[in-house]
């Protein structure tokens, strides 16, 4: 993927920089601090686990925050998008 200038961040300014081991610093992405890809479960392509409460723990995944993480989260952007409309509020109609 061509690097535009929009797809890597960083904040070194941070108190939790960097958030999560397994990146060198100089690599690690910022831009989706919150990850995006969270809201697709099991389906997000990341390392995480699910936490005996339910809670989805994704402490050991850096794919958001990685070198590709960009391109990443874009290919999964249709995706995102589907999770979103299935959970909004139905409008009645007037």
């Amino acid at each position: 993927m061509k690097k535009e200038g929009f797809d890597f961040f960083q904040n070194r300014a941070c108190e939790y920089f960097p958030c999560h081991t397994g990146v060198a610093e100089e690599e690690f992405n910022c831009l989706f601090c919150y990850c995006p890809l969270y809201l697709l479960g099991k389906d997000c392509g990341g390392n995480f686990e699910y936490l005996p409460n339910g809670i989805k723990n994704c402490d050991n995944c850096t794919v958001p925050h990685c070198k590709n993480g960009y391109a990443h989260v874009m290919e999964k952007y249709l995706l995102i998008a589907e999770r979103i409309r299935e959970n909004a509020p139905r409008r009645e109609a007037s």
